[in-house]
């Protein structure tokens, strides 16, 4: 067998490292364990001017010459960058400065939001329980510009069937899914401020979790009990939260306003008024009704339904598609923005149906069949 020549320290290392004094970086690198061989330099910073120039200068696109203004802007801001290593990636990448890297990054968003919604979102602090879902969350959140101030909470590490859904390779197999994430979110943005649970969310640290400052929750945990212990706990704070549960192609959202109704039922009363502490004393037998009313039985497509109760006989897990894991993200991050900037949004339970929307048929008599046989009417 071949000797790995990556160690374990180094394969779980997550965080960007910045470097202050480039002249000195074998320094900085050897003071943090680091090799500084096969290091590769990224220096992208005239042409990150020379395009910061013209979205702050629209009329240069037809314009033929502005080679003069433009070189004036890019020699008198050459010296605003700073230095990013990201141990994963062996490389050292050059940076505009944060608030010019901001405006860079998303000054293609304007004015579908606009410059002051997006300050707004970008110094959010938003908290995402689930990485399978979430990270199409957490990422899609990223690339629009939001949310500096991330939480993000999961136990799993990345497997082999999770590819299927997860954005990445097959050599982050093993790599805790918070890490696998936090790294994508760090190559789009060094100047984020990312915690992660990588132990997940549990009774041990729910409370410490859930103190944190947090504008916006996105709930992704697989656990019922959880999914009512922790709206129990942030309801009386008035922080919303938001989850999406695919369903084939399509996405079930839910939004419950706890920051405008402090009394509104958890999980729009689908599980009338038990708690979490009930829930524990369910017997097994019960369960698959009451996990199948939390997910949105009634919504579901005849395949999922059908796919779901299969789980244990063919089919080892129940079927989650990539096209909808990334439907998800979108979805609730474009949810979530409109939250966070004040836009009126009703709680409720929504259903975005891509197979209904292009005619597909609906076996309404089999939907039947199979929720009477889940005990969901």
């Amino acid at each position: 067998m071949k000797k790995n020549i990556t160690t374990t320290e180094d394969r779980e290392l997550w965080q960007p490292i910045h470097i202050k004094n480039i002249e000195n970086w074998q320094k900085t690198l050897a003071k943090l364990n680091q090799p500084s061989g096969g290091v590769t330099f990224v220096n992208e910073a005239e042409t990150q001017l020379e395009e910061l120039y013209q979205l702050r200068n629209p009329k240069t696109r037809f314009l033929q010459d502005y080679k003069k203004e433009s070189d004036e802007f890019k020699f008198k801001n050459i010296h605003k960058t700073e230095w990013f290593y990201f141990p994963w990636l062996k490389k050292m990448v050059l940076f505009l400065k944060e608030d010019m890297h901001t405006e860079l990054r998303t000054g293609r968003n304007r004015n579908l939001i606009t410059s002051q919604e997006q300050k707004k979102f970008y110094n959010s602090h938003i908290t995402i329980l689930g990485m399978s879902v979430g990270s199409h969350v957490a990422l899609t959140i990223a690339l629009t510009g939001g949310g500096k101030f991330l939480t993000l909470a999961d136990p799993d590490k990345i497997s082999g069937s999770n590819i299927n859904r997860i954005r990445t390779g097959f050599y982050n197999l093993g790599l805790n899914k918070t890490k696998a994430v936090a790294r994508q979110i760090f190559e789009i943005n060094p100047y984020s401020k990312i915690k992660i649970y990588p132990e997940g969310v549990n009774e041990k640290n729910l409370h410490s979790l859930l103190n944190n400052k947090i504008d916006l929750l996105i709930e992704e945990t697989d656990y019922p009990y959880l999914k009512i212990k922790i709206r129990e706990m942030v309801r009386p704070l008035g922080i919303p939260v938001i989850m999406a549960a695919d369903n084939g192609d399509g996405v079930i959202a839910d939004i419950e306003r706890y920051d405008k109704n402090k009394k509104l039922q958890i999980l729009h009363g689908l599980l009338g008024s038990m708690t979490s502490e009930e829930f524990k004393l369910i017997p097994p037998r019960n369960l698959p009704k009451i996990m199948a009313k939390i997910a949105g039985a009634k919504l579901s497509s005849v395949r999922m339904i059908e796919s779901v109760m299969e789980v244990g006989n063919t089919l080892y897990s129940w079927p989650q598609l990539g096209s909808a894991a990334t439907l998800c993200g979108s979805v609730l991050a474009n949810i979530g923005r409109k939250i966070l900037l004040g836009q009126p949004l009703k709680s409720g339970r929504y259903d975005i149906n891509i197979d209904g929307f292009f005619g597909e048929e609906k076996n309404k008599k089999r939907k039947a069949v199979l929720l009477k046989k889940l005990g969901v009417e």
